[in-house]
């Protein structure tokens, strides 16, 4: 008896330290999805600094340094960075709780936009609202917005959900009142986005297959019918039919035959970094929308495949922790991560789609990537919340409490 509570105590700590090192072989939060997200910025930022070390040889930009963007670029990433973590402390419940504010406010800041001498303007579209030494983009905002938005609301009115009435009518409504405002920006990229972001989460949600088959035929006749009503939609997709055509080559078309030449040039391997001709003066906004073209030329085929599948694993990523939040019943968290990789996954392809001339010009960011401060922070503010669902789902995987 006197050797047998020893023996009784040693396996009890052992079978304790088993549970122990069984439990820490989960880490607390999602390590390669931060690697990744970290790896696509600082890509994007060397790339950022390649497409426009030139620009300061033309009139527009004589003033600023070679380095001005890369700088500018840094300080974005940086700034979003810190976000991102101050995003990643809040709990999921709070951004349900604060999520239809949130989409408020920024309804009000797309009318700011379009009020004279609040929103900004450039290039013919008034997007961004100025303040002292940066600018705001509501659309961004709202991309991030409306995922938290439809997911809160698809939770409340989950028992509605096969309804049109009570279920889809009133997000519609509120769709709506955001595609109006973005369409007189004019911002129908970000539109579309966005409406993919609706649309999907509400299909995750449970509404009505049928109906939901009837609303997107709507929609593909709301945004057709857009574009033959509006002359310069309509020239841009006749230059994007035929690019080549003298005309459009160096008129609507002149930014998508010169990113299709970058592509061409880049071949398999590329002619190197910093090799790029096309971003001396020849393809416009190359720090911007046509990032990808200039990875293209620079790095080749094997470059943008190395994008494209960090961008699919991101998405792929959105939807495993997503379905892990639904199957421990946190619907609202589920909702929201599968929103966040639609709308990375949505507006990436849109913007390679239109870089690789398969879609027409619109102006979207490559996110993560592409130059620009509005973009970039609401990204990583984004991909913080997807990385506090799974911290949250972890814990609670753990036996734990949120």
């Amino acid at each position: 008896m006197k050797l047998a509570l020893p023996s009784f105590f040693a396996a009890s700590e052992a079978a304790s330290a088993n549970r122990y090192a069984q439990r820490s072989r989960m880490m607390e939060y999602d390590q390669p999805l931060v690697w990744v997200v970290l790896l696509l910025m600082l890509f994007g930022m060397v790339m950022v600094y390649s497409a426009s070390i030139a620009l300061p040889d033309s009139p527009k930009y004589a003033n600023y340094k070679n380095s001005h963007f890369l700088m500018r670029q840094a300080t974005f990433v940086g700034v979003s960075l810190l976000a991102g973590l101050l995003a990643f402390r809040v709990r999921v419940e709070t951004w349900r709780r604060l999520a239809p504010w949130f989409f408020v406010a920024t309804l009000v800041l797309l009318v700011l936009v379009l009020v004279p001498g609040i929103g900004k303007g450039v290039n013919g579209a008034r997007r961004w609202i100025a303040f002292k030494g940066f600018n705001i983009q509501p659309s961004e905002l709202m991309k991030l917005f409306v995922v938290l938005y439809a997911a809160s609301y698809t939770v409340r009115k989950q028992e509605y959900m096969h309804k049109l009435t009570k279920g889809f009518m009133p997000m519609a409504a509120a769709i709506g009142c955001v595609g109006l405002l973005l369409l007189l920006e004019p911002d129908l990229g970000a539109f579309g986005v966005i409406v993919c972001i609706a649309m999907g989460i509400l299909f995750l949600g449970g509404i009505n297959g049928i109906w939901f088959g009837g609303i997107g035929a709507t929609l593909v006749g709301i945004f057709t019918s857009v574009i033959l009503l509006s002359p310069w939609r309509r020239e841009r997709i006749f230059a994007y039919l035929n690019p080549w055509e003298e005309e459009n080559a160096l008129g609507k078309a002149y930014q998508l035959s010169h990113s299709l030449i970058a592509f061409g040039r880049g071949e398999l391997f590329g002619v190197g970094l910093g090799g790029s001709v096309e971003k001396l003066h020849y393809l416009p906004e190359a720090h911007t929308d046509f990032l990808l073209a200039v990875i293209g030329e620079e790095l080749g085929f094997a470059g943008v495949l190395v994008v494209v599948f960090l961008f699919y694993w991101i998405v792929k990523r959105a939807f495993d922790i997503g379905r892990q939040a639904i199957a421990l019943d946190l619907t609202f968290a589920g909702l929201a991560a599968k929103g966040i990789g639609i709308w990375i996954g949505v507006q990436a392809f849109i913007n390679m789609g239109v870089n690789l001339g398969l879609l027409p010009t619109k102006g979207l960011t490559l996110p993560l990537m592409s130059y620009g401060g509005s973009g970039v922070l609401i990204n990583c503010v984004g991909l913080a919340i997807l990385l506090r669902i799974d911290y949250e789902n972890r814990v609670l995987m753990r036996g734990g409490r949120i």
